[in-house]
């Protein structure tokens, strides 16, 4: 496993369509394990394979809830409610804003044994659900912020979980 370079904003390659995955292979499993290890590294829930400069639809979280979730070639199929709140990105470093996202989704997506899965997640899973798809389709959370992205020293925490109060 390794610890790959994040992209950030301003690179192209964030803002382009990922491909569909078609088989599962060692380097595509090297890659998800290599996704996780970078994302640890950085201390962050989510990271999207563009952010590691691979144009394919894999998606890895980790909210804390006890599972790691791979999601490939994920679709989100159902919306319910909203919330708004804060979020950064990993390859938006030393920011923040203020975005609305559905407090509930449902995703459809394969596993690493290239099996269909469904996923439900609310609040935090819900938002880095839509905020990693997003990636894949070449959209950063900053097409949405509501108001100016704030600037975040890296010891500050903003806990994503946490409501903004309208």
């Amino acid at each position: 496993m390794a610890i790959r370079k994040i992209r950030t904003i301003g690179d192209e390659i964030l803002r382009k369509e990922c491909k569909p995955v078609k088989i599962m292979t060692p380097r595509t499993k090297e890659l998800i394990e290599d996704m996780f290890e970078t994302m640890y590294a950085a201390n962050g829930v989510g990271l999207a394979a563009p952010q590691v400069g691979i144009l394919k639809q894999i998606v890895v979280i980790d909210v804390e809830d006890g599972n790691q979730y791979v999601l490939i070639n994920p679709e989100i199929v159902e919306e319910e409610g909203s919330q708004t709140g804060y979020e950064g990105c990993l390859s938006v470093p030393g920011k923040t804003g203020i975005v609305t996202r559905p407090a509930k989704v449902t995703v459809r997506a394969l596993n690493m044994e290239m099996e269909e899965i469904q996923v439900t997640g609310e609040d935090l899973l819900a938002r880095a659900i839509c905020h990693e798809c997003a990636h894949l389709h070449g959209e950063l959370y900053v097409d949405r912020v509501e108001g100016e992205l704030e600037d975040v020293e890296m010891e500050e925490e903003i806990d994503p979980a946490e409501p903004i109060e309208q």
